[in-house]
């Protein structure tokens, strides 16, 4: 599928609101039961990375999935070598809600060279962390703080910054099985105030967490953990 970003844009100018399972490659393994599940929720996207990925399967996850599933391929890197040429496009994730130039730019500069040869699609997308009452894995590697989920005017204000500088997109969240997903008031205060698609993801675990989300503003929900352990309800 081409043009991925123009069809996320046309969705949100219809109100149409889009749901994403994250996949980490660690989890190949359990790789036939989520497809299983892929296919009983019928998502619109697929993200595919993680904060910590320790084995290399990320290239054999995205074909395995390609044969069985007909749904464009998000990679969503933590780090440089989170790169396959399988997928369709890929999240450029800066994590403006921290400090650490490693995750604002530096990682960056290091795959560019790599991502310009390839045919992915490129989505600059500000990456935001929201405290969730856990310290997550992408909170502990990237050595940020996340922002306090009772401080919405700074998530707000980190995320105009992020569409101002040029994203493509803004990605709140809370982190992959965290305790509390991004809180309704802050998704609402950020979503009304952006031009831009929003994402948000992080401790959702069934449908009635993920029409809140939708609710409070989000363009697309990501679902990760749930789908993994086969506990997505509803």
């Amino acid at each position: 599928m081409k043009n991925i970003y123009s069809q996320i844009i046309k969705n949100k100018k219809q109100g149409k609101k889009s749901l994403a399972v994250l996949l980490d490659p660690d989890m190949y393994d359990k790789l036939p039961q989520i497809i299983y599940q892929i296919k009983k929720i019928q998502p619109d996207w697929l993200f595919a990375g993680g904060s910590m990925v320790q084995n290399n399967h990320l290239d054999k996850m995205i074909l395995q999935i390609k044969k069985k599933c007909n749904i464009p391929i998000f990679l969503f890197p933590g780090n440089n070598t989170q790169i396959s040429i399988n997928a369709d496009a890929l999240l450029f994730l800066s994590l403006i809600s921290g400090r650490n130039p490693e995750f604002l730019i530096g990682q960056h500069v290091i795959a560019a060279p790599i991502l310009a040869k390839s045919k992915l699609e490129i989505i600059p997308t500000g990456y935001i962390l929201v405290e969730n009452g856990k310290t997550t894995s992408v909170e502990y590697i990237s050595q940020t703080k996340p922002i306090p989920r009772d401080k919405a005017d700074i998530a707000l204000a980190t995320a105009l910054a992020g569409e101002m500088l040029g994203m493509k997109m803004i990605y709140l969240e809370a982190g992959s099985g965290a305790a509390k997903p991004v809180p309704a008031k802050l998704i609402k205060k950020v979503s009304k105030n952006l031009h831009i698609p929003l994402i948000v993801g992080g401790g959702i675990r069934n449908k009635k967490q993920m029409k809140k989300a939708f609710e409070a503003g989000a363009d697309i929900v990501v679902i990760g953990t749930a789908i993994e352990k086969g506990q997505f309800t509803g």
